[in-house]
């Protein structure tokens, strides 16, 4: 007996939507921290932001924790970060966090952190459904450009509706992004103006 291969197209991501995130690891390491924010895309308007905790970044070494919003706007090369660092005078007992808010700072930026079409630029290979937050979903492996390794994307089936993103190879250790309220609601303008927090 001989079975027909089920084709799937590569979908776009909504020209706009935005998304509460979980940011963790496979395997997560004493180390690794678990962390969460909230992102928005415009493609039609090519702008982006992300607000959250970072990750990865070591509280250990840098003697705080790091919040931070970032704007990207390439269309004028322009990636803008106001940034608030949370310590405490001692990990490894009961203590208090003290925020302090960081210098802002305007970088340079080329693209979004995830273009819309990134899984037909980056040639995606449909590699089969599971089941991830409650939802079927399928799943897409491609190499990331410039040697950054593999990614799988998960949408939930024959819709562009993301759910999760793992970049890395998991027998190694990769970065996962959960995204659980994953919708395409209106976006207000105002979220993509840079409200400076060092005055």
């Amino acid at each position: 007996m001989q079975f027909n291969k089920i084709t799937k197209v590569a979908p776009l991501l909504p020209e706009q939507w935005s998304s509460s995130y979980i940011s963790y690891w496979i395997p997560m390491q004493p180390d690794d921290d678990i962390t969460s924010g909230y992102c928005w895309f415009d493609y039609k308007k090519n702008v982006c932001r992300i607000d959250g905790l970072f990750n990865p970044w070591s509280e250990k070494k840098t003697g705080h924790r790091l919040w931070m919003s970032e704007i990207m706007y390439p269309c004028t090369d322009e990636s803008f970060k106001s940034k608030v660092s949370y310590t405490r005078d001692d990990m490894t007992k009961t203590s208090e966090f003290e925020a302090a808010v960081l210098n802002d700072e305007i970088d340079p930026c080329h693209e979004l952190i995830l273009s819309q079409d990134v899984l037909i630029t980056c040639n995606a290979q449909y590699i089969g459904t599971s089941n991830i937050l409650g939802h079927e979903v399928d799943e897409w492996f491609f190499q990331r450009p410039n040697g950054k390794g593999p990614a799988t994307y998960y949408f939930i089936s024959d819709t562009n509706h993301l759910v999760r993103m793992i970049t890395g190879d998991p027998k190694v250790q990769a970065s996962v992004r959960d995204f659980p309220n994953f919708n395409t609601y209106k976006i207000g303008q105002k979220i993509f103006q840079p409200e400076p927090l060092n005055k």
